[in-house]
């Protein structure tokens, strides 16, 4: 398995092959075990049990209110991030800090369920956030709105199955971004009702932070990557700990922030996103909001570039 390329001010994505970590007992640290018995995931802080239910489902397993308290620290050793395959079918769980661990024994770190808010105001222009200089992985990159992780073990059921997506609803991402929008934003959740939520599909990337090239921990995001679009009125007040910075911008404006000569650097995520995806469903925002004309749910696009 080839390193992820460390991304440059432009980051340049390439997708793993084979697509998906391979979980197998000969990895320390991860094994896994016929359905219905336990994953077990080894944090190198200690151990954390994990078990699956029927093939792509977890089982329940002490769920609880998550409130964002502690350092990014606290959050890496104790949030538990959904590990999947390259068609996004779930294999177990696994603390953040060994997802995005990039290292000799897992080059291209572990590959996990993520997802990524795009919300507009009124007129239509998108919220974009600054991530603040403490976040472990791509401090101080732009990016859209918010972009974070479903949880394995909530109070509020993040994990969504196959045959959720397929439907169209996914209201575990949904309710993850929710969460994660308070968190980060300080947007009531009363400003975003679930239903307003269009979820458009999913992309599998993986590359590596180059803000950690030549220092002794490596870390890296390897996502299976749900978008979600949302339009609200909301009130922005933003945590520090998360965020340096946020901004509405209109289509040209955006153009002109990504244009090289800004000196920006931006998320690979959202890099994609952007010169792959958005401007077809940002020009027809009305319709990609309230019909299914740019839902896909059976594709989970691999990229390459």
């Amino acid at each position: 398995m080839h390193r992820c390329p460390v991304q440059s001010n432009w980051p340049v994505i390439r997708l793993t092959q084979p697509t998906g970590p391979k979980l197998s007992s000969a990895r320390k640290g991860v094994s896994i075990l016929a359905w219905g018995q336990v994953v077990q995931v080894f944090a190198r802080t200690g151990p954390l049990a994990r078990r699956v239910g029927a093939p792509g489902q977890l089982a329940t397993f002490s769920h609880r209110a998550w409130d964002g308290s502690g350092s990014q620290h606290d959050l890496l050793l104790r949030d538990q991030c959904i590990l999947v395959d390259g068609q996004d079918i779930i294999l177990g769980s696994a603390s953040k800090r060994d997802a995005h661990r990039f290292d000799s024994e897992q080059p291209e770190g572990l590959l996990h369920r993520a997802f990524s808010v795009f919300l507009f105001d009124r007129d239509q222009r998108l919220l974009l956030q600054q991530r603040a200089a403490g976040k472990v992985t791509f401090p101080n990159v732009w990016t859209n709105t918010c972009c974070s992780h479903p949880l394995h073990g909530q109070e509020q059921n993040e994990v969504d199955s196959h045959a959720d997506i397929q439907s169209g609803d996914a209201m575990g991402v949904k309710h993850a971004a929710v969460r994660k929008l308070r968190h980060e934003l300080g947007i009531a959740p009363e400003q975003l009702p679930l239903d307003k939520f269009r979820w458009l599909t999913r992309l599998h990337y993986c590359a590596a932070d180059p803000s950690h090239e030549g220092k002794p921990e490596q870390w890296g995001e390897h996502e299976v990557d749900h978008i979600l679009f949302i339009q609200a009125d909301v009130d922005v007040a933003a945590n520090p700990e998360e965020v340096q910075q946020h901004k509405y911008v209109s289509a040209p404006e955006l153009r002109r922030m990504m244009h090289p000569e800004s000196g920006l650097q931006w998320s690979p995520w959202f890099r994609i996103i952007a010169t792959k995806f958005l401007d077809p469903w940002w020009a027809e925002l009305q319709k990609t909001l309230t019909t299914t004309r740019h839902v896909d749910t059976a594709t989970v696009h691999k990229i390459n570039t």
